[in-house]
């Protein structure tokens, strides 16, 4: 199976670099807390943290919160933490950090930011990463063992005939299945809704008024739930590769696959002006080339020193991940040189880079997992066997590379099963805030649509739009002066640019 994606930042360590398990990133419109419960949590907001060194510069502590907001006596689970601790005199408080996801980690990341962010920023802030509930170090959520994860992955992307698309169904359903099989505890419990509620506790034990939240991705979507359900607590809030709340699972899939058939057009164009292109010719060339690969790994594999030899699949994830960022475009180039000549190492590779995978069915961390169990938690039932067909046939018409947008659909399949689903009908988001929010699109985002970016901005009143002309996943710390001098003075100073900004 493939994937799509939601997560990722442009400037992260390769164990970041992990793509979402299906083709689409939900958001949660789950209510917030009601008054009753909100004064049971005083316990959990005065808790204090136990700072600890734990990694290099970082610093980790637990935060402890409900397991269940509806039902306080279910118990406790414990949040992972991390720090980058302020290294100036001067201090203005903590800048809470979420690469993506969901199912992104956030313990390292902090140290990402504070490599990216104007030395100002780290001097005078804390920069806090967390593994958000049911991700890594924060009460783990398990759906797949290791073999049945590599099962997955490896599945056929684009089910073709009937019984093809029966046994990925089947796969999809076992998913669902093992979450609540494997981790009955935690599976119910982990939506993007609960987070939300997660990050006022960790706002308060971090001494906080306001929370001051750098969101890429999926941390976007925890950011605009954040300023509807805690309005007067919203402080500095940067909102990179923002997601439309608006929009359904299938309508965010059918979004992402038109976002990552413009990159790959993209790329073609970029890659027939140079000397290493593996395909001679135009663009059509090259992603000619891309489609007659795709079409042969239908019908066998690439030898690879790897843990098996190369399927579609795997091509297709390392597709995927290539147009995270232009960054990666030369890898790919590197890559399709060496399948025409009849290997598929560095596909594979790259495969494995997107999905964490350490050993033939090892995985790095429970990202494959923690993203069904989110995602699917959150949002309606995404369609059948039936449903997804016919998306997938209407994707890949007009597609430069189809088998791409069928893939998409199909990823999909998982959240057709879902044991619950409790984000209800998606809306728009609606925030009563008067702080200023920054929001952030890459107008050439395969990800995150640019029009994603544009409908979030319309959506809270407070914002400004900052559009990069640029190609990528987000663009905070990705090379534009403009976009970096914007957020960091944001940051610093509270006071926002224009309400439309464009930066090269």
């Amino acid at each position: 199976m493939t994937y799509g994606a939601c997560v990722m930042t442009r400037r992260w360590h390769l164990r970041f670099a992990l793509l979402a398990t299906t083709a689409t990133c939900f958001t949660a419109t789950a209510a917030g807390l009601t008054p009753a419960a909100a004064a049971d949590l005083t316990k959990y907001a005065n808790q204090p943290l136990t700072w600890e060194k734990c990694s290099g510069e970082l610093e980790c502590a637990k935060l402890t919160v409900p397991r269940d907001y509806a039902d306080l006596a279910a118990g406790d689970i414990q949040i992972a933490l991390s720090r980058v601790p302020h290294s100036g005199s001067t201090f203005q408080g903590s800048i809470v950090v979420n690469p993506g996801g969901p199912g992104g980690s956030g313990i390292d990341f902090a140290s990402s930011v504070a490599s990216f962010v104007a030395p100002e920023v780290s001097q005078q802030f804390d920069i806090v990463g967390f593994d958000p509930r049911g991700v890594a170090a924060s009460a783990p959520v398990t759906c797949m063992t290791g073999e049945q994860t590599t099962r997955w992955l490896l599945a056929d992307p684009t089910p073709d005939t009937r019984s093809e698309q029966d046994r990925l169904m089947r796969l999809a359903r076992k998913i669902s299945a093992g979450c609540l099989q494997y981790s009955p505890r935690i599976a119910p419990f982990i939506s993007t809704a609960n987070t939300v509620n997660d990050l006022d506790i960790m706002r308060s034990a971090l001494g906080e008024q306001k929370l001051n939240l750098l969101g890429f991705s999926y941390g976007t979507s925890l950011g605009a739930l954040y300023a509807q359900e805690f309005p007067s607590h919203v402080g500095r809030m940067v909102l990179d590769g923002a997601v439309d709340p608006s929009l359904n699972g299938m309508e965010i899939s059918k979004g992402q696959s038109g976002g990552f058939q413009g990159a790959l057009v993209r790329f073609a164009k970029d890659c027939a002006n140079r000397s290493d292109c593996p395909y001679f010719g135009d663009e059509n060339d090259v992603l000619a080339g891309i489609n007659r690969l795709l079409a042969d790994l239908e019908k066998y594999r690439l030898p690879t020193n790897g843990f098996e030899p190369l399927n579609q699949s795997q091509a297709v994830i390392a597709l995927f991940w290539s147009m995270y960022s232009p960054d990666f475009w030369g890898t790919l180039r590197s890559a399709l040189r060496e399948a025409r000549l009849g290997q598929g190492g560095e596909l594979q590779w790259m495969s494995n880079q997107a999905t964490n995978r350490v050993g033939k069915n090892r995985y790095g961390s429970n990202q494959n997992s923690a993203f069904y169990a989110i995602s699917c938690l959150d949002a309606p039932a995404t369609p059948g066997r039936h449903g997804l067909a016919v998306a997938a046939k209407a994707w890949s018409k007009n597609a430069a590379v189809p088998e791409l947008a069928r893939a998409m659909s199909w990823g999909n399949s998982p959240c057709s099963f879902w044991f619950d689903h409790l984000g209800g009908k998606p809306a728009a988001v609606t925030s009563t805030t008067t702080a200023p929010i920054v929001i952030v699109g890459t107008r050439f985002d395969p990800a995150t649509p640019y029009s994603w970016a544009k409908a979030l901005h319309e959506q809270l009143a407070t914002s400004s739009l900052i559009t990069f002309e640029g190609d990528g996943h987000t663009a905070y710390g990705g090379g534009s002066a403009c976009v970096d001098r914007a957020i960091d003075k944001f940051l610093l100073t509270g006071t926002a640019p224009a309400r439309k900004k464009t930066c090269k």
